[in-house]
């Protein structure tokens, strides 16, 4: 097959036919085919320009009118380029190969091409290079992030098990200071564990999170609006930072963190080979130490390291770290219950809400140390978490005013309630709490004999009650039959030989007791 010229050697075929070059030698000269610089001299004599005028034509206008020139079989590959349209339909379907159309093709074919010639005539009509733009960085405006695609290990050392960790690395791309950790997993607590301790790294947090499209970052990858996870939303808020996910399959959008993991394996995975670690903490506090002799090595153009960029460029554009360190959220739904608590079903335990949200669909956000209750985006409830398994977590704020009275009850209440009705009302009531071992029935007992005054003012409940501790009936409804039968208006004597006198007055004709004896 003939090549197809660049428009500067035709320039140079016609400069030599012109010095009277035989085609021969105008091939040999230039290093081209002979039947190849035949069919262009061809071409050029039966052009309606003469050899001068095609000189004088620029390289555009050579390209136009001989560009497409070939000395193939023309048929048999017009048969080739119609077949490939057939084949690049198929590409993107799984488990597409080449040479499995090939096969097809030679079955199909006359005089069929090499399988080598059938793959550079495919990439010559279907190229699939793409030009890679140079991006600039500003200093303090995004972090990269990613996970490196092969993994480090540790040993258990009680069972001996060889356990895989992942690799999470973060670069600044403006001055490419590198952070690198090993974590457990790729999980969403993970990463944004990473995520956190690669700021507190850097001192300062730039103004976006650059991360792939990984699950524990985006819920919903999209080129345009991806839907970002909530927790690493709410993590970025924490920060106040952004989160901007790269588009799918496109790994030039975070070429430094695909560069700065390849070279991650170079400086610090290949001296790590041969060293054995068991735990993740022992792992990471040998990559801190090779990952700060990475940073400190000098570039060879620009005469600096990693290091003294950042605190140069980057330093000073960076925001400050928030005064706390975020702690990972997750979500639960929840509706009120008719008591005014929502379960919390990972403790098994129960929180108060404001009783006025009862039978409400409710979101509860937590972390470690807190549970935060949320309707209609607004927070109506904040606790300290309790791990006891079935506890019932209460704000007295929360509750009605009936329940509220109801929780307040314990023996202090009660006394407290019965001391402005009188002395004796206390002591009945301190007696009447001391005489159950079960409290709630000593409480009822209680406030009923303290709400009889209600009926018969203080004063009588006052008398009542000093009545029925003399004749030890402290319960509430002797005290109220005492009320109720105004015997607490009729006084008992003080001199107990006054009590057994009789009301008969004396008589000699009347015998007593001493006539008996």
């Amino acid at each position: 097959m003939a090549n197809t010229l660049d428009p500067m050697d035709l320039k140079q075929i016609l400069t030599l036919h012109l010095d009277s070059y035989s085609n021969r030698k105008i091939g040999s000269v230039l290093g081209i085919s002979r039947n190849t610089v035949n069919t262009y001299m061809q071409l050029f004599a039966g052009s309606e320009y003469s050899f001068q005028e095609l000189l004088s034509f620029d390289t555009s206008a050579l390209s136009e009118l001989f560009s497409s020139h070939t000395t193939m079989d023309t048929a048999r590959h017009n048969e080739l380029m119609l077949y490939f349209e057939g084949v690049n339909k198929a590409r993107k379907h799984p488990g597409f190969t080449f040479l499995y159309h090939y096969q097809q093709y030679v079955d199909l074919a006359a005089e069929p091409y090499s399988y080598t010639q059938f793959l550079e005539h495919y990439r010559r009509k279907y190229p699939k290079e793409k030009g890679s733009m140079k991006l600039q960085h500003i200093a303090g405006e995004e972090m990269f992030i990613d996970f490196a695609g092969k993994k480090l290990q540790i040993i258990d050392r009680h069972t001996g098990e060889v356990v895989p960790v992942e690799v999470f690395v973060a670069i600044l791309p403006c001055s490419q200071y590198t952070y690198v950790e090993a974590c457990t997993s790729q999980k969403r607590a993970d990463m944004i564990s990473c995520c956190s301790n690669a700021l507190r790294f850097y001192g300062g947090v730039p103004k976006a999170i650059v991360s792939d499209n990984l699950k524990s970052a985006v819920n919903r990858s999209s080129r345009y609006e991806p839907d970002i996870n909530r927790s690493f939303k709410d993590f970025a808020r924490h920060y106040n930072c952004v989160i901007n996910p790269t588009r799918g399959y496109s790994p030039q959008d975070k070429a430094l963190v695909e560069n700065a993991v390849h070279l991650a394996y170079q400086r610090i995975y290949y001296p790590l080979r041969e060293m054995t670690f068991f735990s993740l903490k022992d792992l990471n506090r040998e990559i801190t130490v090779l990952l700060e002799r990475y940073n400190n090595l000098l570039f060879k153009r620009k005469e600096s390291s990693r290091i003294e960029l950042f605190q140069r460029t980057e330093r000073q554009y960076l925001k400050d770290l928030p005064a706390d360190t975020y702690e990972l959220k997750d979500y639960k739904r929840a509706k009120v219950q008719k008591m005014g608590y929502v379960y919390f079903s990972p403790d098994k335990s129960y929180y108060s809400v404001p009783y006025r949200y009862i039978g409400k669909e409710t979101t509860i956000h937590y972390t470690k140390s807190r549970v935060e209750v949320f309707y209609s985006h607004e927070r109506i409830a904040l606790h300290q978490r309790n791990l006891i398994k079935g506890s019932y977590i209460t704000n007295t704020d929360h509750l009605s005013s009936t329940h509220r009275f109801y929780s307040e009850w314990n023996p202090e209440f009660f006394k407290k309630k019965a001391l402005p009705h009188g002395e004796y009302v206390l002591a009945c009531i301190e007696k009447v709490l001391a005489s159950q071992d079960y409290p709630e029935i000593s409480y009822k007992r209680s406030l009923g004999i303290i709400q009889l005054y209600r009926a018969y003012g203080s004063q009588r409940l006052n008398n009542a009650c000093k009545r029925a501790l003399d004749t030890d009936a402290c319960s509430y409804l002797r005290i109220k039959n005492i009320l109720k039968n105004n015997m607490d208006r009729v006084h008992l004597l003080d001199d107990p030989t006054q009590q057994i006198q009789p009301h008969i007055p004396f008589h000699s004709n009347i015998r007593g007791a001493s006539a008996y004896e």
